[in-house]
């Protein structure tokens, strides 16, 4: 049979172990963690190294979920969580480490008791709040090494700041339809986060998985990446991908490696800034300014719809979500103008000029920016609905599915 693995390349980056080695290994230890120690790179070093470690994982969903589970399974000594979500059904079709009857607990209580499941020698520290500027140097210095699988701009800039000052690498891991990206940045030995991205993209321009889904197995091929990465990091062995971003396509089955240096004009980050958030822009400063006075509840929403069935108003709601979006839930008496062909100008030919516009999106954010648009054209009394439809189908219409 030829031999079809790809060489490895002449010149390796060689990175110190990050941790020392336990004392020992038990024989219970020694006897799960087996296939580990006839490997010539890790050994029983190696494994002892993995014992003594200390990894956080931000984050127990999409790539939380498979990170968590083989982190465990590799024999990591000390495991913590960070989430203050809730599990919902619609997390179960990706986040793995979850079950159906784990539906309305706290994700870090339910992915703490998957991890004891799955070796009960790790030793699980649960976090139970929200990553900020307030804990996150506390809960990062008693830690070897994070993981962030977030899904926001905002909290991967400040996990990257919070490294940064705190000396820590961290490996990172991004999920979106079809593509994942991953990297590790640790500034003592190369590229950090905002070498990458320097700044973030503009509000909107990148929908979240909420909005654009992903594809769930999708989060098992990065996770495991990521946990890869961490163990070669932890252990001393392989090459890291400091200074190189993996980027996979799983329709094309295709991993492409790019190079990622250092800015030669950027600076290393020595304190967190004061608003993450306000820095990354949830939306738009033309969309803020937009809905500051012109965004209506969805309770009003109700009502304008029973007065325009009575013949006592009469508007326009228009979705500017997307078409397979469309398919899952709507308000009733809505018409599909995806946002793009409002930005884009095509939606104008279809909406009135003699009757009111309102918007809605999933949450609010994408029919704030089309507001914005139209307030611009001319469209002086449109609105959006805050909420969107994920507030109709909770408060108004439970029937329909949310997602």
């Amino acid at each position: 049979m030829p031999d079809i693995r790809t060489p490895r390349p002449k010149e390796r980056r060689v990175v110190a172990p990050l941790v020392e080695p336990a004392d020992e290994l038990t024989i219970d230890e020694v006897r799960r963690y087996s296939r580990h120690l006839i490997i010539p790179d890790v050994g029983m070093t190696g494994q002892k190294r993995l014992k003594n470690a200390k990894v956080l994982v931000i984050g127990a969903g999409g790539l939380g979920s498979p990170a968590l589970l083989y982190l465990a399974a590799a024999g990591v000594g000390t495991l913590g969580i960070i989430d203050d979500d809730v599990v919902d059904e619609s997390n179960l079709q990706r986040q793995v480490i979850h079950g159906q009857s784990d539906i309305g607990k706290p994700k870090a209580v339910s992915a703490a008791e998957q991890v004891a499941e799955t070796n009960p020698y790790v030793n699980v520290i649960v976090h139970q709040e929200r990553l900020d500027n307030d804990n996150v140097l506390e809960i990062f210095s008693q830690y070897d090494l994070i993981l962030d699988g977030t899904d926001n701009f905002a909290t991967r800039y400040l996990v990257n700041d919070a490294a940064v000052i705190l000396g820590k690498p961290y490996v990172w891991g991004s999920i979106y339809r079809f593509e994942g990206q991953v990297s590790v940045f640790w500034a003592q030995e190369g590229p950090q986060y905002r070498d990458l991205y320097p700044e973030p993209p503009p509000p909107g321009m990148v929908p979240s998985c909420a909005e654009g889904g992903v594809l769930g197995v999708l989060c098992a091929s990065i996770g495991s990446i990521m946990v890869t990465e961490a163990i070669k990091l932890i252990t001393g062995i392989g090459d890291p991908l400091i200074g190189r971003l993996m980027v996979y396509d799983a329709l094309e089955m295709r991993y492409t490696t790019l190079k990622i240096r250092r800015d030669p004009e950027g600076e290393l980050p020595t304190k967190l800034m004061d608003d993450y958030v306000a820095f990354c822009g949830a939306v738009s400063d033309e969309a803020a300014e937009a809905a500051a006075d012109s965004t209506i509840s969805v309770h009003t929403l109700n009502n304008w719809l029973k007065e325009r069935a009575d013949g006592g108003r009469d508007f326009v709601l228009v979705d500017v979500r997307e078409p397979n979006e469309y398919e899952i839930n709507k308000i009733p008496g809505s018409v599909l103008i995806p946002k793009g062909e409002i930005l884009n100008g095509k939606a104008f030919d279809q909406l009135p000029q003699d009757k009111q516009v309102v918007l809605h999106c999933k949450s609010g954010v994408r029919s704030a920016e089309a507001l914005a648009v139209l307030k611009g054209a001319g469209y002086s009394d449109a609105v959006h609905v805050g909420g969107g439809v994920v507030a109709w189908v909770d408060q108004i219409d439970p029937s329909q599915p949310a997602y």
